[in-house]
């Protein structure tokens, strides 16, 4: 019956604890939460850059298949078509 007792009081107090932080404690949490923050805002970035990169990789897939089926001469193209072809500054396929 004692175990019981013990722990039924020690989970009463568990959120006494919590309110008497001293203001030392208390600007420890903000500063560990506002990091927190800080790092999901950045993982968030970088979660939207990844799938941005994914798009990149599939649009010069796409590009390159275009390429391949359209079987260009593209010994007939001067370098700089060629360069802006691959900067994506020039359609692959006309």
């Amino acid at each position: 019956m004692t175990k019981p007792f013990v722990l039924a009081t020690a989970l009463a107090m568990l959120p006494l604890a919590a309110c008497n932080q001293t203001p030392s404690d208390k600007l420890a949490d903000r500063v560990e939460n506002a990091a927190d923050m800080r790092a999901d805002a950045l993982e968030n970035r970088a979660d939207t850059l990844d799938a941005r990169a994914d798009q990149v990789r599939a649009t010069g897939q796409q590009r390159a298949d275009a390429i391949d089926a359209a079987d260009r001469n593209v010994a007939a193209m001067s370098q700089e078509q060629r360069d802006a072809i691959v900067a994506n500054d020039a359609a692959a396929v006309r």
